[in-house]
């Protein structure tokens, strides 16, 4: 019988080659391969990579189940805050309604990934071991791109990927989060700072996006801010988003 890692790192090879929105993927498949897929398919790159094994980065997002400390059904809150130098800016929030907890330890998911025109699609799982709020900020990322820029999807998909198959560290950080400090760890990259095409998007070059998570946190995942500022101007510049655990809720307490 093929082992769950093995089947992850089939599908980590395919989708290191492809450029399918991480989303449309989850269209096309099984549901009892559907938390492997989702969770991996949006990073990867290259089979060169995939010969130097999955990235410290890599496991951190996507293979590590930051589901497995939820015990009962809860909601799980996150703030979403997007300040522009050139546009109006917004505050909203990303729900993550966790209906079940699996005899594995994943879930079932049904996530509402911000409101109105900005929502950002996210299909239902049944068997979630991560946290799909981390490839909905990335595929809301990406699709912003395009509409600023003209620039392909999966240009800015494949940059992503690349600089995360090269995130090899990671760095222990402290937070508070409900009133305690909380030890977790931090994942940093710059996707299109030495990029040979850069010039095309000067605008993206020292864009950067940080990544933190806690195995104390229901869900896993604190934070992730992505800002394209220009850290050579002193005036504001750019755009900077940031997603923010703000509390879990259990099934129905208000």
């Amino acid at each position: 019988m093929v082992s769950t890692r093995t089947i992850c790192i089939i599908f980590v090879a395919y989708f290191r080659e492809t450029s399918m929105s991480w989303f449309s993927v989850t269209r096309h498949v099984s549901r009892n391969f559907l938390q492997c897929i989702f969770f991996l398919c949006a990073c990867l790159s290259s089979t060169a990579a995939m010969a130097q094994g999955i990235s410290a980065a890599e496991h951190l997002l996507f293979e590590t189940n930051h589901m497995q400390g939820i015990r009962v059904p809860s909601t799980l809150t996150y703030s979403y805050r997007k300040e522009a130098a050139a546009e109006d800016g917004f505050e909203d929030q990303v729900q993550i309604d966790i209906s079940r907890i699996n005899p594995d330890n994943t879930v079932a998911t049904t996530t509402r990934f911000l409101s109105g025109d900005r929502q950002v699609p996210i299909p239902a799982i049944e068997e979630a071991h991560g946290n799909p709020a981390v490839l909905g900020f990335l595929e809301r990322d990406i699709v912003e791109m395009k509409r600023l820029t003209g620039g392909a999807s999966s240009y800015f998909r494949k940059r992503i990927r690349l600089a995360l198959a090269d995130a090899r560290d990671l760095r222990p950080v402290r937070f508070r989060y409900a009133g305690r400090e909380v030890q977790g760890q931090e994942v940093s990259i710059q996707p299109y700072l030495n990029d040979p095409m850069r010039q095309r998007f000067p605008e993206y070059e020292h864009k950067s996006y940080v990544f933190v998570f806690s195995p104390e946190l229901p869900g896993g995942l604190y934070q992730i801010s992505s800002s394209s500022a220009d850290p050579a101007k002193k005036e504001k510049s750019g755009i900077v988003e940031t997603l923010t655990l703000i509390r879990e809720q259990p099934s129905g307490k208000k």
